[in-house]
């Protein structure tokens, strides 16, 4: 699936399924919910914290996977195409990291 195909999926989903998008204010809030989650299962999976009961019910692919929908739906309900904006992004990086990470990929192991 590509992002473009993604994007209109989630459209659907909402329109046909969900009743409609939550307001930008809501969805950003649970963007914000989410990625916490995401951090949660990091943190005890590959962090120092100790996992509590359930505390890895959730995979890392599922709370991915809750986080690129709503930015699908934050995307699709302000009018970005996020694949001209990951495009732009990447451009971005290339041109003003071009030299930034050389010695990095230049070293040698021991």
């Amino acid at each position: 699936m590509t992002i473009d195909e993604a994007q209109q999926a989630v459209d659907a989903w909402i329109q046909n399924v969900g009743g409609g998008y939550f307001s930008e204010l809501t969805n950003m809030a649970l963007l914000t919910e989410e990625t916490g989650e995401l951090a949660r299962v990091i943190a005890r999976k590959y962090g120092d914290q100790i996992a509590k009961r359930g505390d890895l019910d959730c995979s890392l692919a599922e709370e991915m996977a809750d986080i690129l929908w709503v930015l699908i739906c934050l995307a699709n309900q302000t009018g970005v195409n996020l694949t001209d904006a990951l495009q732009d992004s990447i451009r971005k990086k290339t041109e003003r990291d071009a030299e930034r990470f050389a010695p990095r990929r230049t070293r040698k192991l021991s």
